[in-house]
């Protein structure tokens, strides 16, 4: 059997890589590897159509283990996180495939604390799902499933708790007829007088598409045409947000990271004095933690493995330009409506605009590009000579002036590509010579 998680646990077309057979193995293994009795499982997902086959599927397979269930319905990921270590579940899962498009979906799952799983439980869990183990509870001890759809309310609280008084202002919101269609209103309804909300009349098969986070077209012409102070989307499982400011630039996580460290360094509260990247964070990122005197610890991409650096050396913040920012005193995941309401206490405390505050930091551009390929081809980027002595070949040319990543995709069939530089014409030109190369070796 092919490794079924990823970076972001396991993903795949519904019906076609990611079926209900397979989802109502991953439930009942899932009971097998908690090994406890009395287990008590939270299961949420997004606005799918797939989600609700799927979370049915999952929560069989846990009850025919033994596992109690409570489904809390559509919801944010960093909602499951939360209530699962608030109300002291076993364990959590959430049915999403993020920022994909609706054909995909995916199973994200928390242990008791409300982190994502570590490798090791990840391999025993698929070990299990391939021994395909059949039941073996007797029918007295077969768990039950409920609903709560009540329990959001919760979570709800809990953001609203972490800000203060934060002034009126004219804002848009992008929900990518997402999970926050559930949440955001009820969230930011309390604290302005005339929020508007694009893109949220989920339909099943409506998310992410062409908004949210990753088309932000819609809202920046909003913004534009309306003359709001600024607006913020989330992606489809609302774990990332992005801005725009009221003169349209676009204020992605590294911003968004500059901006939150700053005003902690400022308050003497930025712990050991570091923010965590990853290694595709804006070298303006860099910079701006070097001309700031703050340390810049940068891992792997993917937020589970910036919150290991987290949780490993003592840091409070963290996050990846996508828009995944990890507040680590106040969450254990990435969550986009808690950075929205972070970001807006700040320009409300500060008495600034956005775009006032994202100007303390200088982006290099980046370009980039994603190369379609068959999974089991992502290996070749490591052992494909002619590929290498490309890559290699690029990175001379750049010589100190700026740099390059190739890397698999840990939750989609791509291999990407990403150069940065000063100069975005010598860069523009590398990267065709890198996709092309790629694409004729190992793309489809």
């Amino acid at each position: 059997m092919s490794k079924l998680f990823g970076t972001d646990g396991i993903r795949g077309i519904a019906n076609v890589e990611l079926t209900s057979i397979l989802a109502l193995k991953v439930g009942l293994a899932c009971g097998h590897v908690l090994k406890k009795d009395n287990c008590n499982v939270l299961i949420g997902c997004d606005t799918r159509i797939s989600s609700s086959m799927l979370v049915s599927a999952i929560s069989a397979g846990l009850a025919s283990s033994g596992c109690n269930v409570t489904n809390i319905g559509v919801v944010p990921t960093p909602c499951v996180s939360y209530l699962v270590k608030k109300l002291k579940y076993d364990a959590g899962i959430m049915v999403s495939a993020s920022h994909n498009s609706y054909e995909f979906n995916g199973i994200k799952i928390f242990d008791c604390n409300g982190f994502k799983l570590p490798d090791l439980i990840e391999e025993e869990i698929e070990k299990e799902i391939e021994l395909n183990k059949e039941p073996n509870i007797e029918y007295k001890k077969i768990g039950t499933i409920k609903d709560d759809f009540k329990l959001k309310q919760l979570y709800i609280n809990y953001l609203l708790s972490t800000i203060n008084n934060i002034k009126d202002m004219k804002v848009v919101f992008d929900l990518a007829n997402g999970s926050s269609c559930s949440t955001a209103p009820y969230i930011f309804n309390q604290i302005f007088s005339n929020p508007i909300y694009l893109a949220n009349n989920p339909n099943g098969i409506n998310i992410n598409d062409n908004c949210g986070s990753t088309h932000l077209d819609n809202l920046i012409k909003y913004v534009n045409e309306n003359n709001f102070d600024l607006g913020i989307a989330f992606d489809g499982d609302a774990d990332r947000c992005l801005f725009v400011d009221n003169k349209l630039n676009i204020i992605d996580g590294d911003f968004i990271l500059a901006i939150v460290a700053n005003d902690l360094k400022k308050k003497n509260k930025l712990k050991n004095n570091t923010l965590v990247g990853t290694i595709l964070s804006n070298l303006g990122l860099v910079e701006f933690c070097e001309e700031n005197n703050i340390n810049f610890s940068s891992t792997k991409v993917g937020d589970r493995y910036v919150l290991e650096e987290m949780l490993l050396k003592d840091y409070i913040i963290g996050g990846e330009q996508s828009g995944h920012i990890i507040f680590k005193e106040l969450s254990n995941t990435g969550d986009g409506e808690l950075t929205a309401l972070q970001i807006l206490q700040i320009l409300s405390d500060e008495n600034k605009s956005l775009y006032e505050c994202f100007k303390i930091m200088k982006k290099y551009p980046q370009v980039s590009k994603n190369i379609k390929v068959r999974n089991e081809s992502k290996k070749e980027l490591f052992t494909n000579q002619i590929i290498i002595d490309t890559i290699e070949n690029v990175k001379n040319k750049l010589n100190d002036s700026g740099r390059i990543v190739v890397r698999p995709s840990g939750t989609e069939p791509l291999v990407r590509v990403m150069l940065e530089a000063d100069n975005l014409d010598l860069i523009d030109e590398l990267l065709e010579e890198v996709v092309s190369v790629i694409e004729n070796e190992i793309g489809i």
